[in-house]
């Protein structure tokens, strides 16, 4: 307002701080979050990686108050995060393509890492991929990306992807570190992700990933799309308790083995 001495302006800006600082509302605004329709944590890397203006709405609201999170935050991202929602629901951000979604990581490999240290971390990462990419690779898989002890592939058939992970896994074994036996966790979605340059987004890519992040060590944790299109006689299935935001409320979850 013009006019309005300067320290009536410090008054309203103090006070917009401590709102924005004030815990309880942080904590009410986060709760607030899960509430909501999409994906509540929208915001990191993986849910903010396109190139659609809302991508990078937070991506830079995320950087900016990465160190300083408050209840300003929190509602800005609540904001993107039903934006986002809403335009999965209308079938924007949708591929034309069925395609396979394959997600792994390392179990406990951050925490053996900062122990041993960037030069062993390393040479047992090319020994990882050494092991895992080929058999992905030569049933026709395409490695999308590295994600530091993981990767993300797609395929065009569900059983290559299984039955290539399922010999990547095996051939891991062979694969040792000094204080270190690297175990594999996966996560396998079959959808319709959109691509936008060399990379693929979407809520099946968020799904592959929560999938991920739910299994366990040396398990590989498959969508009830994927277990549907793959052959019943060669793998056991056994059904997982599996929740997500933003995924299809009747969505199942499986752990895969290989028959014997």
């Amino acid at each position: 307002m013009e006019g309005t001495p300067p320290r009536r302006w410090k008054r309203i800006a103090a006070a917009a701080r401590r709102f924005n600082k004030d815990g309880r509302l942080v904590t009410g605004a986060r709760k607030a979050r899960e509430l909501l329709p999409g994906d509540d944590r929208y915001g990191d890397p993986l849910s903010t990686a396109g190139k659609k203006p809302t991508d990078f709405a937070g991506r830079q609201l995320s950087d900016l108050t990465a160190e300083s999170p408050g209840v300003m935050r929190e509602l800005g991202l609540g904001a993107l995060q039903i934006w986002q929602a809403l335009s999965e629901a209308q079938g924007r951000g949708q591929g034309e393509q069925d395609l396979v979604i394959l997600f792994t990581d390392l179990a406990g490999f951050s925490d053996w890492a900062l122990e041993a240290g960037d030069e062993s971390a390393l040479a047992l990462l090319r020994d990882v991929g050494e092991a895992i990419e080929p058999p992905l690779t030569e049933r026709g898989g395409k490695v999308v990306k590295r994600l530091g002890d993981g990767l993300m592939a797609t395929f065009l058939d569900a059983q290559r992807a299984v039955d290539g992970l399922l010999e990547g896994r095996a051939r891991l074994a062979g694969v040792t570190a000094a204080g270190y036996d690297p175990r594999l966790r996966a996560g396998i979605h079959l959808g319709r992700p959109r691509k936008l340059g060399g990379d693929y987004l979407g809520v099946d890519v968020n799904i592959a990933a929560r999938l991920v992040e739910a299994a366990s060590a040396d398990e590989i944790l498959v969508s009830d799309r994927v277990l549907a299109a793959v052959d019943s006689g060669r793998i056991e299935a056994r059904k997982r308790r599996f929740k997500a935001k933003g995924a299809p409320k009747d969505l199942e979850a499986y752990s895969l083995e290989p028959s014997h």
